[in-house]
């Protein structure tokens, strides 16, 4: 057990149908009745990118509100096969039971996710009633002509206006080839999204008042449009962080953009959005971990 500022840090484990998860407890002396569940994106583990979700828990148990980081089964430490991001509800339910057993006098949880885990957050959240609120940073909703078209409008501009781009064609140095055909292939993708995209609006094809798209018909229907599929089932608040230097917010931006459902979502007084225009997609750097920690601790603590 460590200690971190008038608050104890702990690791146990949690079953989830048979496998064992581990989870790391950030518990205040006297926590706050709303704590904060951190589930990991893509293939990493519950310490984060450069130990963001261990720096973010620490900072929140030091400002009086708990929060637990863990794996979900094949990840990190934890037992089992691994999961796709929309296949880990289970780890999630599992997990929010574990934090619940070990933080007496938690009454409410808020969801933190980056990339892909606030993907299934927002797929999971309306299903258990314990769930106010999300923290949603840099949201996936990868599609093949989405990235297509974030490539076109964010990388490949502002790549023209790189003095080192031009410096490297000036010496030789720059393939024109193979950047124009990664260019054409960037367009093609774009080209082809637009012409197979649904009307703005349109019914989603496998969804049903019930919730969004389960099983194969799924994949039959884009992301972005699952999870608002979700997230309209969902009555809690909302914390939206995108950062400014990342295509994946930029791919998120976009299709806000072509989606009047999300645009609407987005325009409650429930929902509030901040943007850190110089960050990465995994807040790199300190000063930008710090910020959005701090954007964290204040709106939890607003309401």
């Amino acid at each position: 057990m460590d200690h971190i500022l008038g608050a104890r840090e702990y690791g146990f484990k949690i079953e989830c149908e048979g496998n064992s998860l581990i989870a790391i407890l950030s518990r205040p002396v006297d926590p706050a009745p709303r704590g904060v569940l951190i589930v990991v994106g893509g293939p990493q583990y519950r310490a984060g990118s450069h130990r963001q979700f261990v720096l973010l828990a620490r900072h929140l148990a030091a400002n009086g509100i708990p929060a637990m980081r863990f794996d979900y089964r094949g990840m990190g430490d934890s037992e089992g096969a691994t999961k796709t991001f929309e296949n880990v509800g289970a780890d999630i339910r599992a997990a929010t039971d574990g934090f619940f057993a070990h933080c007496p006098g938690l009454q409410e949880v808020v969801i933190w996710g980056l990339c892909d885990a606030a993907s299934a957050a927002s797929f999971y959240a309306h299903q258990d009633s314990r769930v106010c609120a999300l923290v949603l940073v840099n949201p996936w909703v990868r599609s093949e002509q989405g990235i297509a078209r974030a490539y076109l409008k964010h990388y490949y501009t502002e790549r023209l206006f790189d003095p080192e781009l031009w410096r490297k064609i000036r010496s030789g140095a720059f393939d024109v080839r193979a950047a124009g055909r990664s260019l054409a292939v960037m367009i093609s993708g774009a080209v082809r999204g637009r012409r197979t995209a649904p009307a703005t609006g349109a019914p989603t094809t496998g969804t049903s008042a019930a919730g969004p798209s389960v099983g194969n018909d799924a994949t039959a229907v884009p992301l972005a449009d699952r999870m608002v599929d979700s997230l309209e089932l969902f009555t809690g608040r909302l914390l939206l962080i995108l950062s400014g230097r990342d295509l994946t917010a930029q791919e998120f931006k976009d299709a806000l953009e072509d989606s009047a459902r999300w645009r609407k979502m987005l325009a409650s007084s429930a929902v509030v959005r901040r943007d850190l225009a110089q960050a990465d997609h995994t807040f790199s750097r300190r000063e930008w971990r710090d910020e959005v920690a701090k954007w964290t601790a204040e709106w939890l603590n607003s309401w």
